[in-house]
């Protein structure tokens, strides 16, 4: 059953009577949106494309165990468990969601990009989901003016879609994807600057960064609130052709060479309040980071006591 096809109708019955759709009315009202103001702390979520092709009825049930509360669900390549939500049907889903405790807080859209998501953004309103994340669009190898001038058309050919995200109370996330409009610091800074709503924003990625800690940091700071997920994922050796598994995961936090405490220190300087999702791309896409549901979840628990690490070092 895709999202377009679903009736609406026979949905709300069951947001008035049955408890899978409960559970979705309560994600919209009780899920917590950002952490404490007062003391910074990560907000984890999982992506699901770190499990590959998995079941999502076996990712779910590792959510928790990386200290997070929600999922980000990717479609193919990198991932299947959009396609799966499909194929469950949105009933099935939340039920397998309120059996886990756990929330739908992402759903990521590369392949449909910025001006295609209007129906994902009403899927995700009906599941309390706040965050898509996408690609943006425009020429590339810009700089100066005219990359400033193409934002700011990028901007105002936003508008008609922010309106819906306004509508569904969904943030759209433009992540700093390379050979992309916005990919550099200087396209990050004009799209938070010229952004018509905050419900256009920034997913942060490093590794499409130079590796350069202050550059990062100081971004950062520069974007403040304008970033509502950080993706913990760092260059190493790369993501695009098959290397060995210890030179592959050199994506992962703690394991490459960027320091992340410069980084840590930016985000607990702006008391940044959006996910953070600890990252990288296997090679081939849709395979596991590591053969095993456990091993994946431990490697991303490993970069977690990092990151833990690095703000205790602050």
């Amino acid at each position: 059953m895709t999202s377009q096809s679903f009736d609406r109708r026979r949905f709300s019955r069951y947001v008035l009577g049955t408890a899978a759709a409960s559970t979705l009315s309560t994600f919209v009202t009780d899920r917590p949106l950002f952490a404490d103001e007062q003391t910074f702390k990560f907000r984890y979520i999982v992506g699901s494309s770190m499990y590959g092709y998995t079941d999502v009825a076996e990712i779910m049930p590792e959510v928790p165990k990386v200290g997070a509360r929600a999922l980000d669900i990717w479609p193919k390549v990198h991932g299947n468990q959009r396609e799966q939500l499909d194929e469950l049907g949105e009933e099935k889903f939340a039920a397998l969601l309120k059996q886990h405790d756990i929330t739908l807080g992402c759903i990521t859209q590369y392949a449909l990009g910025p001006f295609g998501i209007q129906a994902e953004m009403r899927l995700a309103k009906r599941f309390g989901c706040p965050t898509i994340v996408c690609g943006g669009k425009g020429p590339v190898g810009l700089k100066g003016a005219e990359l400033k001038a193409a934002v700011g058309r990028f901007v105002e050919q936003m508008k008609p879609h922010l309106a819906i995200a306004e509508e569904t109370g969904v943030t759209i996330a433009i992540e700093n994807h390379g050979n992309n409009l916005i990919d550099s610091p200087d396209s990050l800074k004009w799209l938070v600057e010229l952004r018509s709503s905050e419900h256009l924003a920034v997913a942060l990625a490093p590794y499409h960064l130079p590796q350069d800690e202050k550059l990062i940091g100081d971004l950062i700071r520069t974007l403040g609130d304008g970033i509502v997920m950080f993706y913990a994922w760092q260059h190493g050796m790369g993501c695009h052709e098959k290397l060995p598994k210890e030179q592959e995961l050199l994506q992962m936090p703690g394991r490459g060479d960027l320091d992340f405490v410069p980084l840590v220190a930016a985000l607990r300087d702006i008391n940044y309040r959006g996910w953070t999702e600890i990252f990288m791309h296997p090679v081939p896409r849709g395979l596991p980071i590591l053969e095993s549901t456990p091993g994946v979840t431990a490697e991303i628990n490993r970069s977690r006591d990092y990151l833990t690490q690095c703000l205790q070092k602050i």
